[in-house]
């Protein structure tokens, strides 16, 4: 299939342009360990977007590469501002095939679904389900596309019980899905403090991700003073100190001992 050219040229032609005007080493600095990246300021990679959304966009979609991290970007936002297809399980297979894709925080998170939330409330159900599934994947990028975009999509009364719970199941060590899930829930706290807390009290969340959780509500600045004092009172502590208290104690009691058997 022949290459899809804007202008008269090819997409990574526009990107590599683009790329003049970026920032690569600020950019490269937020992604450790992320290859072949450009630095395109996102204003200018959204605006080629929805250049491309308006031309040929499933001849792009086709044939896109992926050697840069921006290229996979890119396919993300195309699908972010088309109209999707009438069948959701055809745009959903599309969204599938980008999520295969992803290789770096940024790339997963400016996605979003097209059609607005027209789209979003005409296949809930559906779209819902669909993400659930990636929340239960393997890979670290496939978790957080479903812990981000629940998020962004489903945190309401409706669907709150069923989050929290999926996000307490969620067992991948991988950092940038126990970062999602800690961002997730400092959101969730934001609009549903009493719900999350109690929450919190009874969460079966790994110690980093409840350390972090509880870091993200104390930044944030939607939340009252008095909320992060009693958000911080739920602090585990650390396995370190809790074998230094016990080694203490231990030495204690058998010092006690000696001292009674004489």
């Amino acid at each position: 299939m022949e290459e899809f050219r804007l202008d008269g040229l090819t997409v990574k032609e526009h990107l590599l342009i683009l790329a003049e005007e970026g920032n690569r080493k600020f950019t490269e600095g937020l992604h450790p360990g992320v290859e072949h990246v450009l630095g395109i300021r996102l204003p200018a990679l959204r605006k080629l977007a929805a250049r491309i959304a308006k031309a040929d966009w499933e001849s792009y979609l086709d044939t896109a590469d992926g050697f840069y991290m921006e290229e996979r970007m890119l396919q993300g936002m195309v699908l972010g501002c088309i109209r999707p297809d009438e069948d959701v399980e055809v745009y959903l297979h599309r969204v599938t095939r980008f999520v295969w894709i992803i290789n770096s925080w940024s790339v997963c998170d400016t996605f979003k679904f097209g059609g607005g939330k027209a789209f979003i409330r005409r296949n809930e159900a559906r779209l819902w389900e669909y993400l659930k599934e990636w929340m239960k994947a393997s890979g670290e990028y496939e978790v957080r596309f479903g812990v981000v975009m629940g998020m962004s999509y489903f945190l309401d009364e409706a669907h709150l019980d069923e989050y929290l719970s999926l996000l307490d199941g969620i067992r991948h060590e991988g950092y940038y899905v126990r970062m999602a899930v800690a961002w997730a829930l400092s959101f969730c706290f934001v609009k549903f403090p009493e719900q999350t807390m109690a929450f919190l009290r009874h969460c079966h969340l790994d110690d980093f991700t409840f350390r972090k959780t509880i870091q993200k509500i104390g930044e944030s600045y939607r939340v009252s003073e008095d909320m992060k004092k009693a958000v911080r009172a739920l602090k585990r502590r650390q396995p370190l100190l809790l074998f230094r208290q016990l080694a203490y104690f231990m030495i204690n009691f058998t010092a006690a001992q000696l001292c009674f058997s004489r």
